[in-house]
């Protein structure tokens, strides 16, 4: 099931399905179209006056221009795309590469140029002039069909043109990334059960390390996919325990512990080895769909090149910082997920790292603080995002946690202040950050100097 799940995420971020499917019905509709002209005849032309007869050349002339102005235009999108891409791994990183591949504007849009050159193509031969052999044939309901084709191909045209500007906007850019990582980070509280809260403090089996045995991995690769409930299922037709220690983002290399089964006896005369091993779908980079930390790391990485010496663009570091923060606030409103999964019968069967408010956090302050502490400007508005996740975050645990990731800020920015004046504003938004840590029901504007 992972490979089936590794599959079809993968032609979901192909290039190229989406327009094959298109072209496979393009090809199905001109012979379908084709038939009904056979079958109609001529005669209803008459009862439409805005639809004119065509002579067979005619007919040809209409279908040779639009399929050739189609591909010519195809090939004029793919290149524009092939810029867009090379801006975009540039400036931005090259594991945005996948998002601009998978974007459905983009795949639309070949998909129709592709199609419509497809139909015309195949249309063609099934206009017959007086002299050929089987005597005269003209799909004129095919042809209108085509025209409406093209006209429909100049709008997305059109589109294209607005929609790849868009796309390009660092902005746009990373919403959008900020937006699949909210998804993400709802699709893995999904897979919990039940909260954290709400579990004892040991759930696994007090013998469990010494009764238990390793599922290693069988091949190098970025793990894509696992699928718990096929893990879950077969625990429970073996009356096991089953402990994850690989999770999606994770590399593993060849013979690496994959997960810990209780108890070890059961590897023997089962399949279970075998089944936790097709529940990974392992390959050679990271994606999006249960891969949260892929998602943080593209938004890190942006602002990490944007505070680079040679780009010197803070205000996109700092608009990452904005959109990772609000992914962080999201997650401190929401219970923490449990690691525990039970089947029916209220029985440990799987146990899964959790990618919790700290794991987060730490994703964020800790990769970007370097970068962030070189720019006074940057070091004070992590200081002021810091101190507005104090209105969201009610676990005590959290706000110590950001109390240290200020801390830590602002130690590693007070080297790099040669101002009298930078130091005090540092200082400032420090002291501002741990007020609203502190006291979280009080605003910034209603905050003492």
């Amino acid at each position: 099931m992972a490979k089936l799940v590794k599959l079809w995420t993968a032609l979901q971020t192909s290039y190229w399905f989406i327009p094959s499917v298109m072209s496979l019905g393009a090809a199905l509709l001109s012979f379908l179209l084709a038939a009904a002209d056979g079958w109609l005849g001529n005669d209803w032309i008459d009862a439409v006056p805005w639809v004119y007869r065509v002579q067979a050349s005619g007919a040809r002339d209409v279908l040779t221009t639009v399929a050739g102005s189609m591909i010519g235009v195809a090939g004029v999108t793919f290149s524009i795309t092939i810029a867009a891409l090379s801006y975009t791994t540039t400036i931005l990183g090259p594991r945005l590469l996948t998002n601009f591949m998978s974007d459905k504007g983009n795949q639309v849009t070949l998909g129709t140029f592709l199609a419509t050159f497809t139909y015309c193509l195949l249309l063609l031969r099934t206009i017959q002039a007086s002299n050929d052999t089987g005597g005269t044939f003209v799909p004129h309901l095919s042809i209108l069909f085509a025209i409406v084709l093209a006209m429909a191909s100049l709008a997305v045209l059109i589109y294209f043109i607005h929609h790849i500007a868009e796309s390009l906007h660092v902005s746009n850019v990373i919403a959008d990334i900020a937006a699949d990582l909210d998804r993400a980070i709802e699709a893995f509280d999904d897979r919990s059960r039940e909260p954290a809260e709400c579990q004892p403090a040991t759930a696994l089996p007090a013998d469990f390390l010494e009764r238990s045995a390793p599922i290693r991995a069988t091949r190098n690769g970025y793990i894509q996919n696992l699928m718990h409930a096929t893990i879950v299922n077969a625990a429970c037709r073996h009356d096991l325990v089953v402990r994850v220690n690989r999770v999606p983002g994770d590399f593993v290399a060849e013979r690496q512990i994959l997960a810990r089964v209780w108890p070890a006896s059961a590897l023997a005369d089962s399949d279970i080895e075998s089944t936790v091993q097709g529940a990974y779908a392992i390959g050679s980079q990271r994606t999006k769909p249960q891969d949260v930390m892929f998602l943080v790391n593209e938004l890190v990485e942006i602002a990490a090149r944007a505070l680079s010496p040679g780009t010197n663009d803070p205000y996109t570091a700092m608009s990452c910082l904005d959109w990772l923060t609000a992914s962080l606030n999201r997650l401190a409103r929401r219970r923490m997920p449990s690691p525990i999964h039970r089947d029916g019968d209220d029985v440990l069967r799987l146990w899964v790292p959790v990618f919790d408010f700290e794991t987060l956090a730490n994703a964020i302050f800790d990769q970007l603080r370097c970068y962030f502490a070189t720019d006074v400007n940057a070091a004070i508005h992590m200081l002021d995002r810091l101190g507005e996740c104090g209105e969201f975050v009610g676990r005590a645990g959290d706000r110590d946690l950001l109390h240290a990731h200020a801390e830590a800020l602002e130690t590693a920015a007070q080297p790099n202040i040669h101002n009298p004046r930078d130091a005090a504003r540092l200082d400032e938004a420090a002291r501002r950050a741990d007020r609203l840590l502190t006291h979280p029901d009080e605003r910034r504007g209603a905050l003492p100097a």
